[in-house]
């Protein structure tokens, strides 16, 4: 089987994303599409405005064959990891032969020079990216300027500059880095960028519709940004009094754990350069979430990078946990949801992978990577009470 590997959060699963797996059962001409989502939480901080189970299933109602959800650990880490995680689980599968992701330039072989570049870090980049680095530069614009100088090419610039071509970079680093067989190609992004706020005419983002979402409560008003069955789990959801789940819910519990001192900063994997008194501070001076972030944002700082941070407070992710760990060794492919097609992949993942599959989670775990993500199920059942603190026990794969 020619099997296509997709990469999402589909939060929700909108008309940009229904565009992106038409194309790629187009170009890749595949048998079948596996798809890595993440789960109750987002790689740029804050819950998913519906739980894996809903998003699974809207994933495969619009098409997807099988969804399996990327661990907790990745899911709430910087781009690197995100995408080093999810590329990692579908080679570990032994059945997957292309990568197809969504990128602002859409172009595979520039996005490949830069990969390779960064993977193998020729003497001479080192040496330019050093020189960068000790006129005081951030690592992010120092190794901007020296892809640009190593490779004369100020289209880079552009290139790096871009979210999703930041992130088909990493998947590509990943792919050389694992010496994986997966084919990279890439659609050109279309429509809204990702944080544009407003809906669009043509494919409004994700960010546009929580946004449409949490301000208007009306959900007929985004009824032309996502496909019909998007929309039909939403409504369905809407009229049965399920809640949207939106970030700023996380804000008196974060407030609650740094004020009491029950936050160890040293320990969370992205805290660095005081960037823990600047939080403890200006939580006190914060009416919301939002507040907190746009107080304590810096250049070195951005507003993601302080959400995600946020967010692992949240959910108690501390890498004093993981961090003498060779956590591939716990690496699993754990289903959400499946077609008769993902039915049928899912036989020969049995015969091939060489990561377990699980569909059926074990009462008791010692595997480091499963207890975050059950932990990251209770703490988003704290922000939707419709969703059972042990609905992971509860809940099986859905079945199509």
């Amino acid at each position: 089987m020619n099997i296509t590997g997709i990469i999402t959060e589909y939060n929700p699963f909108h008309n940009g994303h229904l565009h992106h797996l038409q194309q790629c059962k187009k170009t890749t001409k595949c048998d079948g599409t596996i798809c890595i989502m993440s789960g109750n939480f987002m790689q740029r901080g804050g819950p998913a405005i519906i739980d894996k189970w809903k998003r699974a299933e809207m994933a495969i109602e619009n098409g997807v064959d099988l969804v399996i959800e990327l661990p907790t650990y990745y899911a709430v880490s910087s781009a690197e990891f995100f995408a080093y995680g999810a590329v990692s689980i579908l080679n570990s599968l032994g059945i997957v032969n292309n990568l197809f992701f969504g990128s602002e330039s859409g172009d595979v072989k520039s996005l490949t020079k830069i990969a390779q570049t960064l993977v193998n870090e020729p003497l001479e980049f080192q040496e330019i990216l050093k020189r960068n680095m000790n006129n005081g530069l951030t690592f992010a614009k120092a190794r901007e300027l020296s892809l640009i100088e190593f490779t004369n090419d100020k289209h880079i610039e552009n290139i790096i500059s871009s979210s999703n071509n930041i992130l088909g970079i990493e998947y590509i680093k990943a792919i050389l880095k694992l010496n994986s067989k997966i084919v990279p190609l890439s659609l050109k992004r279309e429509g809204s960028g990702y944080n544009d706020k407003e809906l669009s005419n043509s494919f409004s983002s994700a960010t546009s519709i929580r946004e449409t979402l949490k301000g208007k409560n009306d959900i007929s008003l985004i009824k032309d940004a996502v496909p019909e069955q998007s929309f039909n789990i939403l409504q369905e959801l809407k009229t049965s009094n399920y809640p949207f789940t939106f970030e700023e819910s996380m804000f008196q519990y974060i407030k609650y754990l740094i004020t009491t001192n029950c936050i160890n900063f040293n320990n969370l994997s992205e805290v660095k350069e005081g960037i823990d008194k600047k939080i403890s501070k200006e939580i006190e001076n914060s009416s919301s979430l939002d507040d907190l972030i746009l107080n304590v944002k810096s250049k070195r700082y951005t507003y993601t990078k302080i959400s995600r941070i946020l967010t692992q407070i949240y959910i108690g992710f501390y890498k004093e946990n993981y961090s003498k760990m060779d956590l591939e060794q716990y690496h699993y492919a754990r289903v959400l949801a499946f077609n008769k097609k993902g039915r049928e992949m899912l036989s020969l993942i049995k015969k091939q992978s060489s990561i377990p599959l699980i569909t059926k989670l074990p009462k008791n775990t010692e595997n480091p990577l499963l207890k975050l993500d059950i932990a990251a199920t209770k703490a988003y059942s704290i922000l939707n009470p419709e969703l059972k603190a042990n609905s992971d026990y509860l809940i099986s794969p859905i079945i199509k």
